[in-house]
């Protein structure tokens, strides 16, 4: 595997000299006990994720691990024009399949993937978000497999989860190491929040005149992000709604205050398709909001991000977005995709059972870490009984190789230990094209592990982007 911080020679990169030469002054007892200050400023500040359906107590603390991933000034170049060229192509990929449909009657991407699709939404055809975006904020996950391998694993365009940790680990990185940061030159985070409510008020619907009113959505403390929710809304200054807090008249969304109605306009929603109006899709959801999607399709409030942008990061439709930037955007794609077999092609299907101790294999909808087969790390019965799974109902699963993820440094078993580490960046998308540097750098704090969800373990680092 790839050591972010030294070669298989042994010589540390350049990146991180500055982070190597700490490590060493400080030493790894010393690290040890800074992370158990570390873990005592997350549990008083409350910085926690919850895990349902395991018993006991759902709410924990993310495991912070005190060593800092670092990418250099030109990695990060690369990454940010990459990033931003998958956002740019994603986005014109939703406008399309919900209007002429082009890349569909081209036979680049198969019709039934679109259509057939659970989050493609019928509401959404022909309607033009403002600004035609879809997602406007999309995360998407780099792996690292090599020098300058860098390749995406997955697409989130619904609502990507995470960005609060990225901004709380750093707070806490200065907090303890205030010293590493005067001697390094590290490109500040701190401004999400204001980038985040700026791309917001961008989307402001065709009715609002003047500064629109921006609120966060979030169905309740009881769900499992809703740390984040919160914390989010506090660092933009914005309201912080539950769906009580909001309703339709006159063809417009207002929130209830106690000097009586004020008219929203844009609502940054942390709630599912599913639920988010009773009228337009389930009408036993007590989290909607009845009419909400008419006042939407009539130009009244703006809903970020966009009703049915989940069918773009489909892991099924995730294989075909290289194809997506040749079509749309008349590039080549600057970061790759992990090689990726659907299940639902005869031979690529074939392929897979004949290999299913060497793969990863998803299910095309799942998320955090749940429902996976990891060959490698699998019982002869656990795979055989995954092969029935996928030969039931092919098209619900895909299924990529082992890699062997880049491992960077970490405070992990008594000592200082590599561990696996993925990348996620939250590309923000308005009138402009924003992306903070770095992202969230969550890492696999078991030995041996490659998922680095946090429901299954994991745990964050903070992430460094030297300046020039």
């Amino acid at each position: 595997m790839f050591n972010e911080m030294s070669g298989e020679d042994g010589v540390v990169r350049p990146a991180y000299e500055g982070v190597a030469r700490w490590i060493e002054r400080t030493g790894a007892e010393s690290l040890l006990l800074k992370t158990e200050e570390a873990e005592a400023i997350f549990r008083r500040i409350g910085i926690t994720f919850a895990v349902y359906g395991e018993g006991g107590d759902p709410e924990r603390l993310i495991p912070f691990d005190l060593i800092p991933r670092v990418f250099d000034a030109a990695e990060w170049r690369r990454l940010d024009r990459g990033i931003k060229q998958r956002a740019r192509a994603l986005n014109a990929f939703l406008w399309d399949v919900y209007h002429r449909g082009e890349i569909l009657r081209a036979g680049i991407v198969p019709e039934r993937l679109v259509y057939r699709n659970d989050a493609f939404l019928p509401e959404m055809v022909g309607f033009d978000p403002p600004g035609r975006v879809y997602s406007h904020i999309v995360g998407i996950d780099i792996v690292r497999t090599g020098e300058g391998a860098f390749q995406v694993l997955e697409d989130n365009c619904r609502t990507p989860s995470g960005v609060s940790y990225k901004l709380e680990t750093r707070t806490v990185m200065m907090r303890m190491f205030p010293e590493l940061f005067r001697q390094l030159s590290i490109e500040p985070v701190d401004d999400y929040p204001d980038m985040l409510r700026k791309t917001l008020e961008e989307v402001a619907p065709p009715a609002c005149k003047g500064s629109p009113v921006v609120v966060v959505l979030t169905p309740g403390p009881l769900n499992s992000a809703y740390y984040e929710h919160s914390f989010l809304a506090d660092r933009m200054g914005l309201e912080l709604v539950q769906p009580q807090d909001l309703f339709v008249d006159e063809g417009r969304v207002w929130m209830r205050t106690t000097r009586g109605p004020l008219r929203v306009d844009v609502i940054y929603r942390r709630i599912d398709d599913d639920f988010l109006d009773p009228i337009a899709f389930r009408p036993d959801s007590m989290l909607g909001i009845a009419g909400l999607m008419q006042v939407y399709r009539s130009g009244g409030v703006t809903i970020c991000s966009a009703p049915g942008a989940g069918v773009a990061d489909d892991k099924a439709v995730y294989c075909y977005v290289p194809q997506m930037i040749r079509f749309y955007l008349g590039q080549e794609p600057i970061l790759e995709n992990v090689p990726t077999w659907r299940c639902s092609e005869p031979d690529e299907l074939a392929h897979v059972l004949a290999h299913l101790d060497e793969l990863v294999v998803k299910e095309v909808h799942g998320s955090g870490g749940y429902g996976m087969l990891i060959g490698p790390k699998s019982t002869k019965a656990e795979i055989a009984a995954y092969a029935e799974r996928i030969k039931a109902d092919p098209e619900d699963f895909i299924a990529q190789p082992t890699l062997e993820l880049s491992a960077a440094p970490s405070v992990a078993g008594g000592g200082i230990a590599p561990r696996h580490v993925d990348l996620r960046p939250y590309c923000l998308v308005g009138a402009e094209m924003r992306l903070a540097p770095g992202g969230l750098t969550r890492v696999a704090l078991r030995e041996g592990s490659l998922v680095v969800n946090s429901s299954q373990g994991g745990g964050v680092k903070d992430t460094w982007v030297l300046s020039e």
